[in-house]
């Protein structure tokens, strides 16, 4: 009996990231002197890249929203520090000569709404050598940071951008070593049910009743029911009804229609989108949107 042929692999980041954009903006580049602070902004995120020598991090006092990051962190080789949410921090003593230090902010659509902020720890720490590809993008980067041609910040944004998706590319594959919670980058870290989160994403429009979702991920109904609910810690109704949620708010401030977004997401009209929204949001689109306006 010929042996079944292999799933074909899945582009798990393409469709999330072309909905809900994510743009970085090179703002540092070369030596840093005694203690730098970098301040929490609301919708505002950090990448940093050491490529050379060490430094302390220290971090304010610990809250809800930083919960499992410590007050002081010591890094002693190249490493990525990535802060996906607001997290005051400072650094100590990093590197003072050459241009082997850059830093950029990160601004994810919809701040921290968008889905890879909720799915993201507060605190990215990865050594430089653990991804596969970061030096080739680096050398990149560092070679463009360090003269002055034209373009060269622009290219520098772009290249940053490419950075952060390796590094979501190795969350991915590692969510046990980077303490990623259970949520989308754990489901799309799993082979079956990153099948039915792609599709979810690519057609959210669609029914999706339970039986399909389980055959897309070639499991049984309970056997999906009950994976999904581990390890993405949602049931997949509401893991589904998140999502949509989460592609109204976007197109609500694009300025789309309340009827217009409900016919794309697949309700039946746009009271039954409106009923949704207040029970999980708490609030009316139109109120909601007011809210976001002012």
């Amino acid at each position: 009996m010929p042996s079944a042929t292999p799933p074909l692999p899945i582009d798990r980041l393409s469709s999330l990231l072309e909905r809900f954009r994510v743009r970085a903006h090179l703002f540092h580049t070369g030596p840093l002197c005694g203690v730098t602070h970098f301040a929490a902004k609301e919708g505002r995120s950090f990448l940093h890249v050491m490529r050379r020598g060490e430094m302390v991090v220290t971090h304010s006092a610990p809250s809800v929203r930083s919960a499992g990051v410590p007050r002081k962190l010591v890094v002693k080789e190249p490493s990525l520090l990535f802060y996906p949410r607001p997290l005051a921090h400072d650094f100590h003593n990093a590197p003072t000569e050459g241009s082997d230090f850059v830093c950029a902010t990160v601004d994810f659509d919809g701040g921290d709404a968008h889905p890879l902020v909720r799915a993201l720890p507060p605190l990215v720490r990865l050594p430089l050598h653990a991804v596969d590809g970061l030096e080739a993008s680096l050398a990149l980067l560092f070679a463009e940071t360090g003269r002055v041609l034209c373009g060269h910040r622009l290219l520098a944004d772009r290249l940053f951008e490419v950075v952060l998706i390796q590094l979501l590319r190795w969350l991915l594959d590692h969510p046990q070593e980077s303490g990623v919670p259970a949520g989308l980058l754990t489901g799309l870290g799993d082979p079956q049910l990153a099948r039915v989160l792609v599709a979810l994403h690519e057609r959210p429009g669609e029914p999706w009743p339970l039986e399909q979702m389980a055959t897309e991920a070639g499991m049984s109904r309970s056997a999906f029911a009950a994976r999904f609910k581990a390890v993405v810690g949602a049931t997949p109704a509401d893991y589904l009804a998140q999502w949509r949620l989460t592609i109204a708010q976007a197109e609500l401030r694009t300025g789309a229609s309340v009827k217009a977004i409900a016919d794309r997401l697949g309700y039946a009209n746009a009271s039954a989108l409106s009923r949704l929204f207040a029970q999980k949001v708490g609030v009316s689109p139109r109120e909601w949107l007011a809210r976001q306006s002012a």
